[in-house]
């Protein structure tokens, strides 16, 4: 599959339009010569890529090439003394210089504003926020600590990492906390937010995405339901889906990040591994399985979401109990506030007449809490039930041992 480029040549595009107008405001003929025909070879390139807008882009690499066959007009206006012409104006007159990229640059600047508005999230999450998961923190904090450090230019961070298993196990939760503890940008990424019925949008969204990431370093950009957007590529695929994953695939490649010290973390997430594209799963070195919480984990993912409410319960009874219905991490969150609501009902009586009070009387007064019990736990039990089997943990884990790394 060609990897489609469209993304970084507009970003080179971008820069070389700068540095045209540096050129031209010093009346640098030469460079600015240069560099216009520079654009116009950028906008060429980009043509072969965009089918779309093939046309617009070819029409607007001639004109930088006519900017920089007139540089001189373009440059010194001044020395242009020709007579006014009598003539009416063409209907068809070049655009100037100044025009020639708006419409490229402008939709550079729609797609970012776009990821700047609707993907980027501030993350509070820390480590110890996470109950569990010791192995998969410690990989991602010296991914994070190499990444800072002096080091050897042999010596690179992961740029990729994917975290696969089942539904619930905490997978969002790390990248927030990643995000969160290093007090980086936080992009949260979903299929719904990256596709567009438009043809050739999604894949500059994705290219957009990535240009902001490297705005506001260091980054963190996660991909939650990555299958949803890349799949395996068939008959039935769709051509713009091809040019977004193919834009993807180049920016996971980290074409314009070579031997920078920026920070572009990207942590995608799955809970169908086998469903992924293969040149995909080639970008994501690290494949890392999160799997059910164990006891222990358990114990303290109850613990974490128990916080502010006395526990008289047998902890490592109800842990144990967790364990063999195969709680997922949200599944132990629900457990815990189903049981802290067996609670609540028990000790504030008719709590529900009190909506007849206005929001200022309700601010006033205190709600009744004691510690949780068993009895509440149980309770909970009836009603959290795991959607898992073990013969589809046993998939997750075979795939683990034949893909994960």
């Amino acid at each position: 599959m060609e990897i489609d480029l469209s993304g970084p040549l507009m970003s080179q595009f971008k820069r070389a339009k700068k540095e045209y107008e540096i050129a031209k405001e010093k009346k640098n003929e030469s460079i600015a010569r240069k560099k216009a025909l520079e654009c116009a070879k950028l906008l060429r390139q980009i043509a072969k890529y965009d089918g779309y807008n093939e046309k617009s882009y070819l029409e607007k690499a001639k004109k930088w090439e006519m900017v920089a066959n007139n540089i001189e007009e373009a440059v010194n206006p001044s020395k242009a003394n020709k007579p006014k012409s009598t003539k009416k104006p063409s209907s068809n007159k070049q655009s100037s210089p100044n025009t020639t990229e708006d419409g490229a640059e402008d939709e550079i600047d729609k797609f970012k504003n776009f990821v700047k508005n609707n993907l980027i999230q501030k993350s509070t999450m820390k480590w110890d926020d996470i109950g569990g998961l010791e192995e998969v923190k410690q990989l991602m904090m010296e991914t994070i600590v190499i990444s800072a450090l002096q080091k050897p230019a042999s010596i690179q961070p992961w740029k990729g990492i994917l975290l696969f298993g089942p539904p619930g196990t905490g997978k969002t939760l790390l990248a927030s906390a990643c995000a969160g503890s290093l007090e980086a940008t936080f992009f949260n990424v979903k299929a719904s937010s990256v596709s567009s019925k438009y043809y050739g949008e999604s894949s500059k969204i994705v290219s957009a995405l990535y240009d902001v990431a490297r705005e506001m370093h260091p980054s963190i950009v996660f991909i939650d339901e990555i299958d949803a957007l890349t799949t395996k590529r068939s008959d039935g695929v769709s051509e713009a889906s091809r040019r977004m994953l193919s834009t993807l695939l180049t920016e996971l490649d980290g074409f314009q990040d070579k031997g920078s010290d920026r920070l572009i973390l990207t942590l995608s997430a799955t809970n169908t591994p086998w469903d992924l594209d293969e040149a995909v799963l080639s970008r994501f070195s690290r494949r890392i399985y999160i799997p059910l919480p164990d006891k222990d984990a358990t114990k303290e993912i109850i613990k974490i979401n128990t916080k502010g409410v006395k526990l008289d319960v047998n902890l490592d009874d109800i842990a144990n109990k967790c364990v063999e219905r195969l709680y997922s991490g949200r599944d132990l969150k629900n457990l815990c506030q189903d049981a802290i609501w067996n609670m609540i009902r028990d000790v504030n009586k008719d709590l529900y007449k009190m909506a007849n009070l206005s929001y200022k009387e309700l601010k006033r007064r205190k709600l009744k809490v004691r510690a949780l019990t068993d009895d509440d736990f149980e309770e909970a039990f009836k009603k959290i039930k795991s959607p898992l089997t073990k013969s589809e943990i046993e998939k997750y884990e075979k795939w683990g041992e034949e893909f994960g790394g």
